[in-house]
């Protein structure tokens, strides 16, 4: 069975989910990406998400569109279509070969092996025959991509430490300091000096913690509770990497491929 003939849903459009996207769409399968009606995605320059807010969006010549779910066939020839379905009731309708959770939820999740022949799920809060038949590996470290396909299996739990850049952690992600409105001060990819304001939320500021790069940042207007994480700021400072696909998503991608090939290989359809 050839890639271009299996159908694969991803849920989730963030920029580990876009990753995988990537990965799978230079490998020639067909893909519907179902998303919520406002994603709050830090990291918008390279996730297929921010077209909910743009129509159309681009990630390192990937290109997506946002469609409701009678335009995914009518949708531009190479393009990926990207629909508002919180719900996945658009699962059933495309009824997909392949379905891969790259929502990152960690917990409640909502899926099953019954909702195609290969369910993959992305990270914690996902088991081996318990609610998909693969797992990917998302934390850093030596098993970070790596695939997991016996029954119970699991990804290791999130440990909620932050990657350290440079020295920082915690420091690297803005957060909200109260509950309101997010409106962006600054544009990812600016250059940034400690104590600038990025962004406000409701009447009070969010100020960069140290010199770098602004590698990401939510949507402007979207509401937030308090602690919520808006934004990044990268300490290394190079701007070109705001506009790529992480190492991480990468590698993480590169495990989903391996898991959809290792399927293909095995299956007569």
């Amino acid at each position: 069975m050839v890639s271009d003939q299996i159908t694969i849903v991803v849920r989730g459009g963030g920029d580990i989910a876009t990753g995988s996207i990537y990965r799978l769409s230079k490998a020639g399968f067909s893909i519907v990406v179902l998303e919520i009606e406002k994603p709050r995605v830090v990291r918008r320059a390279v996730a297929a998400a921010q077209c909910v807010f743009v129509g159309q969006h681009a990630v390192e010549g990937v290109a997506f569109q946002k469609v409701d779910i009678d335009g995914i066939k009518s949708k531009s020839p190479g393009v990926i279509p990207v629909v508002v379905d919180s719900a996945g009731q658009t699962i059933n309708k495309v009824n997909p070969n392949i379905l891969v959770d790259a929502r990152m939820l960690k917990r409640n999740i909502d899926s099953s092996c019954d909702l195609a022949d290969l369910t993959v799920g992305l990270g914690p809060g996902f088991t081996v025959g318990d609610n998909c038949d693969v797992v990917i590996e998302t934390q850093r470290g030596y098993n970070l991509g790596r695939v997991y396909s016996d029954q119970g299996s699991s990804a290791m739990p999130d440990t909620g430490y932050p990657e350290q850049v440079n020295g920082y952690s915690y420091e690297r992600v803005l957060r909200a300091p109260c509950s309101g409105i997010v409106q962006a001060q600054a544009a990812i990819g600016d250059m940034i000096l400690e104590g600038v304001i990025v962004a406000s939320v409701g009447n009070r500021e969010v100020l960069a913690p140290f010199p770098g790069v602004l590698r990401g940042l939510i949507q402007t207007g979207l509401k937030v509770d308090e602690y919520d994480k808006i934004g990044d700021i990268d300490p290394r400072a190079i701007r070109s990497h705001c506009f790529k696909i992480s190492d991480k998503a990468l590698a993480i991608g590169g495990g989903v491929l391996e898991a959809v090939m290792t399927w293909v290989s095995s299956t007569r359809l």
